[in-house]
């Protein structure tokens, strides 16, 4: 079997992974940058517009896949249906919510392309695909709701363990709180202005943000405003990101909505407690209680408490931490998550 795996060159360090591993199942891949061969109305030149398919038809020609994974919605999707290779369609967010936000920010003009894109481009990907694969539970509930007669599997978002160890390099004051975590969805990004009321009420503990996007504008000048809290910006991935999960003693994911955050696997193979936002799909990706802590959303005073409880107990944050890891490997590996993704890859061929 033969899978051509198309997506964002940002998508490529995981999207490998994926191909790595299926390569130990006799499935050969090749990666590539779907806009490549089939660029929007933007990128077009002159040659594009009057054949936008050749790239596409000369790539099918040489790779003869038997199937096409896509990682995002594009025309790249659409030549596939109609080249009648087997689509997969991969899903990682709930893209319905997320463009709702989003076009809130928009003008008019941005609007009118976002409702075509949505109404005409991904409706094409998702209803002329063989098997949408949405990366959480949760995210497949809301596929069924949108395309109640799809053929849906879930696929969770793969990790290697081994690339996950201890790594010096960085020094922080302790103790001390760390979160990795983006802000490009509005969203997912509000949620951390709850932290406003934790700084204040524990100004003894450092809390750390590593991320940026957007919306950032919005989140540091509400929080920079205590000395406790520190922006570090984007860290380099994954060496410093290493360091920086090395270092923190905790980790918190602050989120109004999250399908499934690899950073919440990542702090957990580098066997550090988490406490997060149970919304979407988090709660699949840790086990409450034991590898962590699950707090509802928008209560500060909760999510002080469980902060507090693992900052006080060292023993409690390392049998966390080691449950955490093993809860991770046994489950989230790219081992065990390309086995069930074959499978389901075998029934549409």
């Amino acid at each position: 079997m033969k899978i051509l795996i198309a997506g964002a060159p940002d998508k490529y360090f995981h999207l490998k992974e994926f191909g790595e591993e299926l390569k130990k199942h006799k499935i050969e891949y090749t990666l590539i940058n779907d806009s490549d061969y089939a660029p929007g109305i933007s990128k077009k030149n002159i040659r594009d517009f009057l054949n936008p398919k050749k790239k596409f038809n000369e790539l099918i020609k040489k790779e003869k896949p038997d199937v096409i994974f896509a990682d995002r919605r594009t025309n790249f999707g659409i030549y596939a249906i109609e080249s009648k290779i087997p689509l997969c369609m991969h899903l990682r967010g709930d893209i319905w919510s997320e463009t709702k936000w989003g076009n809130e920010n928009l003008s008019l003009v941005q609007k009118i392309a976002e409702t075509h894109r949505r109404n005409v481009i991904w409706d094409k990907n998702f209803k002329g695909s063989s098997l949408i694969l949405p990366i959480c539970k949760h995210l497949e509930k809301i596929v069924k709701e949108n395309y109640p007669d799809k053929e849906t599997a879930v696929m969770y978002q793969g990790i290697t363990p081994e690339r996950w160890y201890p790594q010096e390099g960085m020094k922080l004051k302790h103790p001390c709180v760390g979160l990795l975590q983006g802000a490009v969805i509005w969203g997912k990004a509000q949620e951390m202005l709850i932290l406003e009321k934790v700084l204040k009420k524990m100004p003894d503990v450092t809390f750390y943000w590593v991320g940026d996007g957007p919306y950032q504008d919005k989140i540091l000048p509400v929080l920079e405003k205590y000395d406790n809290f520190k922006w570090l910006g984007a860290l380099q991935y994954p060496d410093k990101v290493r360091q920086y999960l090395t270092e923190i003693d905790v980790y918190a994911l602050v989120s109004g909505i999250d399908m499934s955050p690899l950073t919440l696997l990542e702090a957990q193979l580098m066997k550090k407690p988490v406490v997060a936002t149970n919304v979407g799909g988090i709660p699949e990706l840790m086990k409450d209680n034991e590898t962590g802590f699950l707090v509802q959303k928008g209560n500060s005073e909760e999510l002080i408490e469980k902060l507090l409880l693992l900052l006080n107990d060292k023993q409690k944050r390392e049998n966390m931490g080691n449950m955490g890891r093993k809860f991770v490997e046994e489950n989230f590996s790219w081992n065990k998550i390309a086995k069930e993704v074959v499978k389901d890859l075998k029934k549409i061929i």
